[in-house]
């Protein structure tokens, strides 16, 4: 039957597939958006060591805004947080080189698959970090 204003044409239901590539698709663009903020190098990282840091509302925009770098699960809230919601020009400003690689066998199990595995690739010696702590 052709269609007609009262009878217009059947939507198709997308397919499993189709269903995939978009995820996949969407999962690509995630990828992208961590991969665009890292910086050239970990050298690049010369945040705070110590002190309390506070967080502009861009990046702590759910909770704490203020972190002691002197408490343990302070220091790794503040570090989960900027890996997750940090710009480009955010990075090296709130991380540490030194406090990263330190942190990283316990911090990449706190984040996100795809933040993970985008720090892991763009820097094998997270990811050497990790064999060696284990």
């Amino acid at each position: 039957m052709p269609s007609s204003p009262q009878h217009p044409a059947p939507t198709p239901t997308p397919t499993l597939s189709d269903l995939s590539g978009a995820v996949a698709e969407d999962l690509a663009l995630y990828r992208e958006k961590f991969r665009r903020r890292l910086p050239e190098s970990l050298n690049e990282l010369h945040g705070p060591t110590h002190r309390v840091v506070e967080l502009p509302l861009h990046m702590a925009w759910s909770g704490m805004t203020s972190y002691d770098l002197g408490k343990p699960r302070q220091r790794m809230g503040l570090y989960r947080t900027v890996l997750h919601e940090g710009l480009h020009d955010d990075l090296p400003r709130y991380l540490n080189q030194d406090l990263l690689l330190q942190l990283w066998p316990v911090l990449r199990t706190l984040v996100g698959r795809t933040v993970r595995t985008v720090w892991e690739d763009a820097f094998p010696q997270l990811a050497s970090r990790t064999r060696a702590a284990a």
